[in-house]
């Protein structure tokens, strides 16, 4: 039986690595063992950032709905106090946008949670 060489695929999966890593400093770019360990932490940060993400605008929204509700007399925790007692199902992305783009409707929404 004929011997099988498997240096085609080590070398498929080292250039695909490689390839992933285009633009990286020094040996981080060329050097396989050092290309891989900057890979899997460069995706470990992304995967990071993606949940950051969230948390970032989800506190940008949060700073925009309490602008907009002390530009209308009330703080902030009321406002969304009283909504969850009236039962009011809207999220913080929504009432930014509101607060932002309908100003009037915003207030109208303040208003109602005031009385």
């Amino acid at each position: 039986m004929s011997r099988i060489k498997r240096g085609t695929i080590t070398k498929k999966r080292h250039t695909k690595l490689l390839k992933q890593t285009k633009g990286y400093w020094g040996q981080r770019k060329n050097v396989f063992r050092r290309a891989k360990e900057t890979l899997l932490r460069a995706l470990e940060f992304a995967f990071i950032g993606r949940k950051k993400k969230k948390r970032d605008f989800r506190s940008l929204f949060i700073t925009r709905v309490g602008a907009a509700c002390r530009k209308n007399g009330i703080r902030y925790n009321e406002f969304i106090n009283s909504l969850k007692k009236s039962d009011i199902k809207i999220n913080r992305k929504m009432l930014s946008q509101l607060a932002i783009f309908e100003p009037d409707a915003f207030e109208q929404l303040v208003n109602m949670m005031k009385k």
